[in-house]
């Protein structure tokens, strides 16, 4: 369970990493869209998880690639911003958060069920 102050200083994380991903990093998402679902902060707000979700993207591996090179380059933008309000710059870490992916598959399989008609014995009297 995180403490209040981790999930304001995630929602903080979120907030800046978003306005730096379409403003100074544009270039390594190409024409794919992305969001940052979600930031889990660790105790200490030493540490971030970044949970990334992306549309209309080519090679979401290669963009998490490039993510890992370039990680100390969007530390520095993010320290930038956050310096009068953050005592540690947090270390990033980027996931992939696919959960609507995963959504989508158990909605197919729901959709894909085929259930066969009752025998006419009304429920109630079973």
């Amino acid at each position: 369970m995180e403490s209040k102050r981790q999930q304001k200083f995630g929602r903080q994380i979120q907030k800046d990493l978003s306005d730096i991903f379409q403003k100074e990093f544009k270039e390594i998402f190409g024409k794919a869209m992305v969001t940052i679902t979600d930031v889990k902060m660790s105790p200490d707000l030493s540490a971030a998880r970044c949970y990334l979700s992306f549309l209309l993207a080519d090679d979401i591996d290669q963009i998490m690639e490039e993510l890992d090179v370039r990680n100390k380059a969007i530390r520095n933008a993010l320290a930038i911003r956050i310096r009068k309000q953050a005592r540690i710059i947090p270390h990033l870490a980027f996931y992939l958060d696919d959960t609507a992916a995963y959504a989508a598959k158990i909605e197919a399989l729901f959709e894909g069920l085929v259930i066969p008609p009752s025998d006419g014995i009304p429920s109630e009297e079973l």
